[in-house]
């Protein structure tokens, strides 16, 4: 593969990956602005309460559709240490997500609904460039090359083997 169209392969891959994470991503966003109205306006929680209670329920949504969907092909084991590390990257975009919205509420006193609105949704995006990082780079890893390609290697080698007596196995060449 020349180095032109081995970047071209990278670049489309990684778009893919984008707009996979995009479009969970997307639908995240949509169930965390839902359920951060919701709170905000059926309770009493302050707004940064129901900024973190929206955030945690759309990470759950997140984690579910960035595992099965976007990652769906990524290394699967070590599950527990997967989960451990999306949460606390997901807890560390909380704190970005939501300290923009308590920063424009408290220290600037942004406070009305559309201000906690667009301060909600801006924490979101920025919090959504970190989150693409360190899912993709620490959390649903890409299986190392060298370990895809002894696994393919195996899985075309069995069947080839020389056989127990020293005689080639059918098919192969001595």
């Amino acid at each position: 593969m020349s180095g032109r169209s081995a970047l071209r392969s990278r670049l489309r891959l990684l778009t893919r990956e984008i707009v996979k994470f995009g479009a969970v991503g997307g639908a995240g966003v949509l169930v965390n602005l839902v359920v951060f109205n919701l709170v905000r306006h059926t309770t009493e929680l302050p707004v940064v309460r129901a900024g973190i209670v929206a955030t945690v329920v759309a990470i759950l949504f997140n984690y579910v559709g960035f595992r099965y969907f976007t990652y769906r092909d990524r290394d699967k084991g070590g599950r527990t240490k997967e989960l451990v590390l999306f949460v606390f990257f997901s807890a560390v975009g909380l704190v970005i997500e939501n300290g923009i919205l308590y920063a424009a509420t408290y220290w600037c006193g942004w406070n009305t609904p559309l201000q906690n609105n667009v301060f909600k949704f801006l924490g979101i995006g920025i919090a959504t460039l970190f989150r693409f990082w360190s899912y993709r780079s620490w959390v649903f890893k890409a299986l190392p090359a060298k370990e895809a390609v002894e696994t393919a290697e195996s899985f075309l080698s069995s069947g080839t083997e020389d056989t127990p007596s020293g005689a080639p196995a059918r098919g192969r060449r001595p």
